[in-house]
């Protein structure tokens, strides 16, 4: 009995040793992370800081991006300003649609750490570029760049499971998107606080200054500068990836993780109902699920990028003529609820009404909210920013709940070895999806702002009544004969 007390974790250790491989960082990392009791909590700060790196600048650009296009006087008139800015919107999920996969492999192939590293060095260089754009396709460019460049949410996916001990892992899957959501806190603040400096804040800036000239520099500046400081603590990143072959025993799957955190009513009993060498595209409850998920991402990039426009522009366009300091704060604050929602409200949704329902009610309630919206303009302060922040905070969660729920359907659609590549193909799906929604909601905003006096659904109401006709298309989704479970799930 002494002897194995004062032998500590050396049973674990021995039962391991075979992994170990002489010069192989992953082994070292693998042989401290076998001897660790605690949480790693340095390297979950890692986790954290290099996820808040790449969430940041996809959402700063949006509370001054109708005021950017403006400034470049690439727009004749007024109304075509939403034009212009949808490309610059569709500009980073383009590239990252193009690019998501190639790094991925990269990962695979030469390790997380230089493709993490490189992906935040692209977004020091090309993100504080994108804030000294002085013509418009310097814009379009910049945010194309940063896009492709920046391939780190699925190598950190898989780089959070692998730091941990399993009894840690399903906190550091949800450090990601905690971070995620942290950064939809930060991003709009910095951009709506930050942009036209020399306006906002005379007394500090003046506007022969740099940031008087480059009016939208500083919110870009400030995130290069905290990605800056994260790409020099990389240096001391540990490496995960093995070099040498590995026992498939050994290897942990963020797959396999995302399986354990799907709610067991919904799971998929793998062992005798799926077929797992069926091709995914024959997979029809995988293809059903992966299809509305693309709506409806397709439906929230679009009124992402409508709802800044749409709330900067002037009242005689049907807008609300606010401020880019007036639109951060309202998405800070829909931010913060969703961080909020999705660590302490959602679990509980899930396991009342499933995934399934849950969209259902959530796709539901969403067309009435977005009916209201073109008549807040009626609105005066205070009203109107507690009535927009209601409602976007609302919105912005019953959204939040439909992307999750056909999320856990597509886990449930197939068995764990197919799960790495059917979650690849919801990630392609989506990239193109909310590649093409700015840049097509950018155009509707346009021609819509140009219709001001017609009879049907004049102005902005016909941007919403269609952004409602996308909602109702991904509700119908939702029923059979459409979306359909695997038999199991339905008999359990």
């Amino acid at each position: 009995m002494a002897a194995n007390e004062g032998d500590g974790s050396s049973p674990l250790l021995r039962k391991n040793e075979h992994r170990y491989h002489p010069g192989c960082a992953a082994c070292d990392h693998d042989r401290r992370k076998d001897l660790q009791t605690g949480m790693p909590y340095k390297e979950f700060l890692y986790v954290w800081m290099i996820c808040l790196t790449t969430a940041i600048p996809i959402s700063s650009l949006f509370p001054f991006l109708y005021f950017m296009i403006r400034d470049l006087h690439i727009a004749e008139r007024t109304e075509d300003i939403g034009f212009y800015a949808g490309f610059v919107g569709a500009a980073f999920m383009f590239g990252r649609c193009l690019t998501s996969t190639i790094w991925g492999i990269a990962a695979d192939r030469i390790g997380r750490k230089p493709v993490v590293m490189f992906g935040v060095f692209s977004v020091v260089i090309f993100n504080a570029l994108f804030g000294l754009s002085v013509t418009y396709w310097m814009a379009i460019a910049t945010r194309f760049l940063l896009g492709a460049l920046n391939g780190l949410l699925g190598p950190m996916k898989a780089y959070a499971i692998e730091v941990c001990r399993p009894e840690h892992e399903a906190l550091a899957l949800s450090l990601v998107s905690t971070a995620w959501g942290i950064g939809l806190i930060i991003g709009p603040a910095l951009g709506g606080y930050l942009a036209l400096p020399a306006e906002k804040y005379p007394n500090i800036f003046s506007p022969d200054s740099l940031f008087g000239r480059f009016p939208y520099f500083l919110p870009c500046l400030c995130t290069s500068v905290f990605a800056a400081a994260v790409l020099i603590s990389c240096i001391w990143m540990p490496e995960t990836l093995h070099k040498h072959k590995v026992s498939e025993n050994g290897n942990q799957s963020i797959e396999a993780l995302e399986a354990h955190l799907v709610d067991p009513k919904e799971k998929v009993e793998q062992s005798n109902g799926l077929d797992t060498k069926k091709s995914l595209f024959k997979n029809w409850p995988l293809m059903s699920s992966i299809i509305v998920y693309c709506v409806f991402s397709f439906h929230d990039m679009a009124y992402t990028e409508v709802f800044s426009l749409w709330a900067e522009s002037d009242r005689t366009y049907g807008g609300l003529s606010l401020s880019s300091e007036d639109v951060g704060q309202t998405l800070a604050i829909t931010g913060s609820s969703l961080l909020v929602y999705q660590l302490f409200m959602y679990p509980r949704i899930n396991k009342v009404l499933g995934p399934i329902k849950s969209s259902q009610i959530a796709a539901g309630l969403c067309i009435p909210i977005l009916f209201a919206y073109p008549y807040m303009t009626y609105l005066s302060e205070p009203g109107l920013s507690i009535i927009l922040n209601i409602a976007s905070v609302i919105k912005n969660n019953l959204g939040v709940t439909i992307i999750t729920g056909t999320f856990i359907l597509q886990n449930n659609a197939v068995s764990q070895d197919q799960r790495g590549a059917a979650n690849g193909l919801a990630m392609t799906g989506m990239s193109f999806f909310k590649a093409v929604a700015p840049a097509g909601a950018g155009i509707v905003f346009s021609w819509a702002q140009k219709r001001q006096h017609a009879f049907f659904f004049p102005g902005d109401q016909m941007v919403f009544f269609l952004l409602n006709i996308i909602e109702l298309l991904g509700l119908l989704l939702t029923f059979k004969p459409f979306l359909t479970v695997p038999n199991q799930s339905v008999s359990n």
